[in-house]
């Protein structure tokens, strides 16, 4: 992976990133839907009006002067955006596209579990173990963050929370108007993103149900649909649906919907009988 990434010209989304911990809010728009695509996403980065993009180079270079690299931006906005864009598109084949079907597994799932505390305890429940940073009492979210000093109303606008795999421990809080409150919050097991799957060469559990059968199993411990493991496992997608009703027969995954996608992972048991032996 590193060959490909230190071979891009990055110079400019570096200039941008590396000054003073701040993301100009026109790199990083709060989404609208969740479905939403990363070319869809760049388009809105393309898209952020020459005012806006001024506005954030001079927050992060504040009180430094504009670099080199990112005169451009501040000069010509719309020639400056092309070539950020072009930079991380470039980044994102390079860098995230190859991992992405196992980050967006962890975010399904982490949207999973704060959907349940929510129908289960509302904002107190939902905000109970977010982050230590956050504390909601009374109609209130508290942020500790020394360097922030801000009060904002929602107004009946609401406010975006937007699980991170990049971000831990820190929590990213977009406040400037006009754009909606968002917060930005390290995903829940962030580290099994990283896990390598379980090998079940010659495990026993493997010899009992079937290698392509047990190796469906492994690549659950995070949520994935149908297509997602039939690309991973090299396998057709009626034949991962066959795998998946047995193994959901037999309690050894279980299902939710996302949207319009189903996601399925492992069970405690199905764990169990995957690590055994």
């Amino acid at each position: 992976m590193a060959g490909p990434i230190a071979r891009l010209d990055l110079t400019v989304l570096r200039a941008l990133l590396s000054r003073t911990g701040l993301l100009p809010d026109f790199l990083c728009p709060a989404p609208t839907r969740l479905d939403v695509s990363f070319k869809e996403e760049l388009e809105r980065v393309r898209a952020a009006s020459a005012e806006d993009v001024r506005a954030g180079v001079d927050e992060v270079c504040s009180p430094c002067p504009v670099p080199r690299a990112l005169r451009t931006l501040q000069d010509s906005p719309e020639r400056g955006l092309a070539a950020l864009v072009d930079e991380l598109g470039a980044y994102w084949h390079a860098a995230v596209e190859p991992v992405w079907p196992r980050l967006r597994a962890a975010l399904d799932a982490d949207l999973a579990h704060r959907a349940q505390a929510l129908i289960q305890g509302g904002l107190a429940g939902l905000f109970s173990d977010l982050h230590s940073q956050l504390a909601y009492s009374d109609d209130t979210l508290y942020l500790n963050k020394p360097q922030l000093d801000y009060r904002r109303t929602t107004a009946g606008e609401g406010l975006l929370m937007v699980p991170c795999v990049f971000g831990w421990p820190s929590l990213g809080v977009l406040y400037n108007e006009p754009y909606q409150p968002a917060i930005g919050y390290p995903v829940r097991g962030i580290a099994e993103v990283w896990s390598a799957v379980p090998d079940t060469q010659g495990a026993p559990f493997a010899d009992l149900v079937g290698r392509t059968r047990a190796e469906v199993l492994a690549h659950l411990d995070l949520p994935l649909s149908t297509t997602e493991l039939a690309v991973q496992l090299s396998l057709t997608p009626p034949t991962v649906s066959h795998h998946l009703t047995v193994l959901s027969r037999c309690k050894l995954i279980a299902s939710q919907r996302s949207g319009r996608r189903v996601l399925y992972q492992r069970t405690p048991l199905g764990t169990s009988l995957l690590n055994s032996g």
